[in-house]
């Protein structure tokens, strides 16, 4: 470093256009620290600078200061010195600095320091037909361990590094295959086990880019780690064997022998290895000192370059990128264009140049991820030439371009040449474009963005471009490019796709693909599944079978569950493989009878399961005969369990842990009170010590062992039930705060890459903070800051970002209000109840690692200021539901649970009713249930005419949404801009009116969701019949019908490229004038169909689609003229055209509650109501099925209870029968009376009867308090904002 007096320094000449300060270090070297000073005595020194390096000063890479970010801090004067430790040390001859930044009130003037110390290596030099050779003392070699190491720089995209194999059939090789690291690997003999399959993993990409890569591979018997430059995949084999037989030798760098026996027809490696070492052993030292045991064939012991050099060059900016060439005079009328690209973009120009003087100009771009060549005439002719497959894959692919004879032949990779004819001469003298067009440039246009990738081997007319003459200003024109480095990107390593999304990518970001994987959101961190039963039936769901996912965002995938909801409390039911009963003889101590139970959900998902209920229980049947459980002398015991932890427990059902008992013992009733459970009498007869097992930390018992069945009459049957558990103990855990600055305090929130929150709060005050975590400069906040806006800040240090969401109606009302926040990598996002989903998009550079180190706190900060006053609930940080009651315990000010009437796990409010607090009660706010009724429990029915139809109609774009509170992708996307001085908050669009469109009243599906939710009853008994029609604007249709035969059809048709498919659970008719059930639920391609009790589907749709832009929906009569219908199927419209005739009840599609929607908007513009349509109460009789369900009965693996006749049956019968008689009197007289009123009042007409139908509604009176229990504003938005659909009168409780 230049410390002498005076001006010294390095500073280039101003009218450098990508100044830089290279350094010579005449050897490679072991770089650990670097320094920089200004330029001694002036103004000018280097703010902010890139660090490049290489080892041959041609192919050059960015050394990153950390994960997320490449660029230095530098000077802020001339004279002092800032230093910067690498993480990681650079082992390279050359280093280059690149000033970004630079003083503002001078120059760009630099000195600088380096700090190491000499490199030291092994290495060898192929060629791509020479390999190494390493053989063994004897003819082959078995190992259970395995470690492999060494550096590589490849100059092809494939290559063998490493290869072993027996002759039993086991293999080990390690290879470059299209640039991704793979190893395959098999330790199983071909012969004994033929259908073990062998197992491979990959890892990385662009690995042929000409530098060093670290690859270590590690097995210990079946266990493998895979690492490369850092990053580390896991494998395990899937055979029977441990250890791996290879035969004779090991060879690396290729394969010396093809055709040897079970070998892979692969390349050999074209470039160079250092510090090879196997299990220890330094091969390429072995190779230079010419040991026996390596055979070394064509390699050499340096590191030569590849000719002709490849040097790259960046494009940079899709927009704005170009290179412009001079074409020379040609000697004959042609043209020869020839260079390799790499991209990852599916869409930029190539190539372009015009052909005789403007008149038609040859264009050579990339569309759609293909190669597209086209010559454009001075008419708008366009001759084209398409050559099918990807290259948009990141590999380098080379284009060969010829223009001779008035036709254009084009090659790609070597492939068979495409040729198109022309009709002019190209003109000497023409520019040609690589990458781009100027902004000014005549013939020259983007056909849609500019190429951004790397190119390299640039010739024109076999003349290789001399890019350093374009840089230094001597050839051509450029535009935003880098020279001398490609600097494309593997944006999916590490794979920030959670949940086994798949990555994929382009130039500046990644994308995730969800697609069955459960998930979704942009980086598939939310789980598309509720967490519990409790949850699903909130969300209006009836018993059936469920996938829930119990930890949300966290590792845990979902489980399928059976709920039941017959019952006050909601039990969660997960089968096991054996729920029959079991005969046990002949099993002693010594042998015993072992069964194994598998459950449906891992015992990682049930431990989580079981954690979050509140009660949980398992019954076991056990009868016996002659077999004992504990009466032995020394009081070992006979017969036992293993828990979840597999743990032995000699306790049964009914009793308590740690004690030899049975529930007889507790019970006091014990046949022989001398022993404690009733098998221990020893007897000939048949007893049992049948329980429950309810202690939550021994759940679910995973085996059985019995023991003493041995002996002459000895005999044991056994039973182990499913595991039922009740409750969600997260659901309403709670807290709440009280003035005093109190705060719940928890260990910091483990959110680097990705954080979501969601909570329930409900307060009175205008402002306080929700949550915080701290960093040394890093942050997360999310807070109440006015009576109506919610707002989410955080800052990973590129400066903070905020979201606002402001609502239309106050936060402060004490009613609970639902809060959710999440940042990742590739968004920010917050949502406030109902309203639009808001988001920001993340910057594709910069800082993504949210560092924070403080304590979280609830309902505070931590410099105490704005402390929250009132009560948070259900929250859930990344899948983790915190306990804030037994936090609370702890915490003065902090109370657990919270006062008012909503405020507990008890229902008091139906099928996605929403409880709302009143000052001395609560009320059951109606308005996204397809229910009525002071507790949303009254079915809302209406019977069908011939003819008759209610059809909703969205005139603008409406997207689908489901039962979930969570975005939509319509919202306004922004990009997250870091500067702090620009902290503006993004307010809620929403006003107290909106149209139809808006989506302030719905719950939104995020993009990239697909889901429907359909549940309706039906009574009819003609076929065929639409039940059901809805419709996009993309000609995307959901039908559910009933065929000529009765059975019921579920039509989706989700793809316009392909055919409708249609579903069929049950085939036998259901138009037998019974009342049915059905639920349809969608989840990506996942389709789930429950019928009554009695059917449980589910099938595979073959698109996954999401039905976007609703256009409307039908109930009845459908034709195909009708808006949005073009296109269904022949059976569908042939139920479309006859309609419906019977009664629906309790009609849902999503949010949309159509028969409400029908009943109290029948003069809007937006229902269409055809024909004749009475109001009904068919769905009682759902009602009235479903409440004589049981938990047994819905039990798939336990026995129904066996109905028996009795006197006392027909008694009842009796009775019923009398009773009915009186109600049928009661209801012709009710109906008389109601149609006396109807003359005497006059009545609005309307398409939608006020009369009742005297086959289902003798006595229901119902328009009378509809029209206050249901604002069906909140539903379409029909003008009437928020506020007024709360304030409408309802029926109120006092508690």
């Amino acid at each position: 470093m230049y410390r002498v007096a005076g001006e010294g320094g390095w500073a280039p000449e101003r009218s450098d256009r990508q100044p830089w300060l290279q350094l010579d270090l005449r050897q490679k070297m072991e770089v650990t620290a670097i320094a920089t000073q200004g330029r001694s005595g002036s103004s000018d020194w280097v703010t902010s600078f890139m660090l490049l390096f290489s080892d041959s000063g041609l192919a050059w890479k960015q050394y990153g200061q950390s994960e997320d970010t490449g660029t230095y801090t530098g000077n802020t004067n001339s004279e002092g010195v800032v230093q910067h430790k690498l993480v990681h040390s650079i082992a390279a001859r050359f280093l280059r600095f690149v000033p970004l930044d630079w003083s503002t009130t001078g120059w760009i003037g630099l000195r600088v320091e380096v700090y190491g110390c000499v490199y030291k290596s092994d290495v060898a030099d192929f060629n791509g037909r020479s390999a190494l050779l390493y053989r063994f003392n004897q003819k082959s070699q078995r190992t259970v361990k395995d470690v492999i190491s060494l550096r590589f720089k490849s100059y092809g995209a494939d290559g063998v590094l490493v290869h072993g194999e027996g002759h039993r059939g086991d293999y080990l090789t390690l290879e470059l295959h299209h640039g991704t690291l793979a190893l395959h690997l098999n330790l199983d003999d071909a012969k004994l086990y033929p259908s073990s399959a062998n197992v491979s993993v990959f890892l990385g990409c662009l690995l042929d880019d000409q530098l060093w890569h670290y690859v270590l591979v590690k097995r210990s018997n079946k266990q493998v780690n895979l690492t490369m430059d850092g990053h580390t995949r896991h494998l395990s084999t899937t055979g029977v064997e441990d250890s791996l037989e290879v035969d004779y030798e090991l060879s690396f760098g290729g394969i010396p022998i093809p055709g040897k026996p079970g070998s892979f027809l692969r390349k050999n490696f074209h470039g160079c290895i250092e510090n090879l070492y196997y299990n220890g052993v330094n091969i390429i030292n072995l190779a230079k000192r010419r040991k026996l045991q390596i055979h070394s064939g064509n390699v050499t012991f340096s590191c030569s370059e590849p000719q002709p050099q490849m040097v790259s060059t960046t494009f940079l900016s899709s927009s704005s990128s170009y290179l412009s060439l001079p074409l020379e005079p040609l000697g004959v009328w042609g043209l020869d264009v020839h260079f390799h690209f790499r991209t990852w973009n599916q869409e930029g120009l190539l190539f372009s140049t015009g052909l005789a003087q403007g008149s038609q100009h040859l264009v050579l771009q990339i569309s759609r991820g293909q190669l597209h060549l086209m010559v454009h005439g001075a008419a708008e002719q366009k001759t084209n030439i398409s050559i099918e497959g990807s290259v948009t894959d990141g590999l380098w692919h080379s284009v060969s371009l010829s223009y001779r004879d008035l036709m254009v032949s084009l090659v790609l990779d070597n492939e068979p040449t495409s040729t198109v004819d022309v009709q002019s001469h190209a003109d000497s003298g023409n520019s040609v474009f690589f990458g781009g067009c100027p902004q000014y440039s005549g013939g020259c246009k983007n056909p849609t963005v500019a190429f951004q990738g790397c190119m390299r081997q640039i010739l024109l007319n076999n003349q290789l471009m001399d890019l350093p003459r374009v840089q230094q200003g001597l050839l051509g024109n450029y535009s935003k490019l880098q020279f001398d480095i490609c600097g494309i990107r593997n944006r999916c390593l590490p794979n920030f796709c959670e949940h086994d999304g798949r990555c994929t990518q382009s130039w500046d970001t990644f994308y995730c693909d969800c697609s069955g994987t459960g998930y979704t959101g942009e980086t598939c961190h939310n789980s598309i599944y509720e967490a519990s039963c409790a949850a699903h039936r909130q969300m209006g769901s009836t018993s059936g079978y469920f996938y829930i996912d119990t930890d949300g965002s966290g590792p845990l995938k979902a489980t399928l569950v059976y709920c039941n909801m017959t019952e006050d409390k909601v039990w969660t039911v997960v089968d096991h493989n054996n729920r029959g009963f079991v005969n046990v003889t002949g099993a002693t101590t010594k042998k015993p009878y072992v069964m194994r139970f598998n459950y449906t959900a891992s015992l990682e998902q049930l431990r989580t399961l079981i954690g979050r209920s509140e009660h949980c229980q398992q019954e076991v049947v056990y009868s016996c005969r002659k077999s004992r459980l504990f009466n032995t002398w020394d009081g070992r015991p006979l017969s036992w369990w293993l828990d979840r932890s597999g743990e032995k427990q000699t306790y049964w059902g009914g009793s308590v842990p740690g004690v030899h008992q049975c529930s007889c013992s507790l019970e006091e009733n014990c046949i022989d009170m001398n022993y404690f459970c009733n098998c221990d009498a020893d007897t000939h007869l048949w007893v049992n010590d049948t329980g429950l097992l309810s202690y939550k930390d021994h759940l679910p018992l995973t085996e059985i062992i019995i023991g003493d069945t041995n002996r002459t009459g000895s005999a044991a049957v056994y039973r182990v039930g499913s595991l039922h558990c009740n409750g969600d103990r997260f659901l309403w855990n709670s807290a709440s705060f009280y003035p005093g600055s109190s705060s719940l305090h928890f260990p910091k929130f483990q959110a680097e890459l990705s954080a979501d929150i969601s909570l329930y709060f409900k307060t009175t005050a205008s402002s306080g903070v929700l949550l915080e975590n701290l960093g040394t400069a890093d942050f997360i906040t999310l807070k109440l800051t006015t009576p109506s806006a919610i707002t989410f800040i955080f800052d990973v240090g590129n400066g903070p970002v905020d979201l606002t969401v402001t609502s239309p109606v106050p936060l402060n009302d004490k009613q609970w209000h639902y809060v959710r926040a999440e940042r990742n990598l590739k968004e920010a996002s917050l949502q406030v109840d109902q309203l639009p989903l808001h988001t920001l998009e993340a910057p594709s550079e910069g800082h993504y690692r949210l560092q924070l180190k403080s304590l979280l706190f609830i309902g505070g900060s931590t410099f105490k200021e704005s402390s929250f006053l009132g009560c948070i609930r259900a929250l859930t940080l990344n899948g983790v539901t915190l306990d804030l009651e037994e936090q609370a315990k702890l915490t003065p000010g902090v109370t657990p649970g919270c006062p008012g009437h909503c405020s507990s796990s008890a229902s008091v409010c139906h099928n996605r009713g929403r409880c709302m607090e009143k000052n001395s009660g609560y009320v059951c706010d109606c308005t996204h249930s397809a229910y009525n009724g002071p507790h949303c429990k009254k079915e809302v029915s209406m019977s069908f005419e011939s003819g008759s139809s209610v059809t909703l109609t969205f005139q603008m774009p409406f997207p689908v949404m489901h039962n979930r509170d969570r975005g939509s992708q319509s919202s306004s996307r922004q990009p997250i801009h870091s500067q702090s001085s620009s902290r503006q908050p993004i307010h809620s669009q929403s006003s107290s009116r909106q149209p139809i469109h808006s989506q302030s009243s719905g719950i939104y599906a995020h993009d990239g969701e697909s889901r429907e939710n359909v549940a309706l009853s039906f009574l009819t008994t003609r076929t065929p019949a639409m039940l059901l029609c809805v419709s996009t604007y993309h000609q995307q249709y959901l039908a559910i019908i009933l065929a000529n035969n009765g059975s019921l059809q579920i039509w989706f048709h989700l793809n316009r490229e392909e055919r409708a498919e249609n579903f069929t659970p049950k085939a036998s008719s259901l138009a037998d004038g019974q009342l049915h059930r059905v639920q349809v639920h969608r989840e990506g391609k996942d389709l789930y169909v429950q019928i009554d009790k009695d059917i449980d589907q589910k099938y595979n749709l073959s698109s996954d689609l999401k039905m976007n832009t609703l256009r409307s929906l039908t109930l009845g009569k459908v034709t195909a003229t009708s808006a949005g219908h073009a296109g269904l199927a022949e059976e569908v419209l042939r139920a479309g055209s006859k309609g419906f005739i019977g009664c629906l009840s309790s009609v849902q599609f999503n949010h949309l509650t159509p028969l409400k929607t029908a009943i109290l908007n029948h003069g809007s513009s937006l229902v269409h109501v055809l024909g004749n349509l009475v109001e009904s109460n068919c769905g009682a009789l759902a009602d009235s099925t479903t409440s004589q369900s049981t938990s047994e009965g819905v039990d798939r693996g336990i026995d129904r209870l066996k109905k028996t006749r009795s006197d006392s049956a027909v008694i009842g019968g009796l009775i019923t029968a009398a009773f009915l008689i009186t109600l049928c009197a009661v209801a012709v007289t009710s109906c008389f009376l109601y149609r006396r009123c109807s003359h005497t009042h006059p009545q609005e007409k309307s398409s939608i009867s006020q009369k009742k139908d005297p086959r289902h509604s003798p006595e229901h009176s119902y328009p009378a308090g509809l029209e206050n229990s249901y604002p069906v504003d909140l539903v379409l938005d029909l003008n009437l904002d928020l506020l007024s659909s709360v304030s409408h009168s309802r029926k109120e409780y006092y508690i």
